[in-house]
């Protein structure tokens, strides 16, 4: 039975030589992607130039993506053009896993 939603774990057997000897706990992966660049303004996400748009990383859950674009936001705060986002792959990957009721 897979489980959902943050912090859940699921039972993976692990095979060694084509035998089933022990299982190990797997976290499921959220993947979230961290990008960010300078906005040809503030009130649109259009980025100035896309050949400079920075991928900070591609991240196994929330709170990893969340504490990489923070520190990417923290250091660019004196300009207000650039911006940092996390992008929730996971959505895009699973459309159909927030609709998911969650045990």
């Amino acid at each position: 039975m897979l489980a959902s939603g943050f912090g859940a774990s699921i039972q993976v057997p692990v095979i060694a030589l084509g035998k089933r000897f022990m299982s190990e706990t797997v976290q499921p992966q959220l993947l979230h992607l961290v990008i960010g660049g300078e906005l040809l303004d503030l009130d649109h996400v259009t980025f100035k130039d896309l050949d400079k748009v920075e991928v900070v990383g591609l991240f196994p859950n929330y709170a990893t993506a969340y504490v990489a674009w923070k520190g990417k936001a923290q250091q660019t705060v004196d300009n207000a053009h650039m911006r940092y986002f996390i992008v929730h792959l996971h959505r895009l990957l699973d459309p159909g896993q927030d609709a998911k009721p969650s045990h």
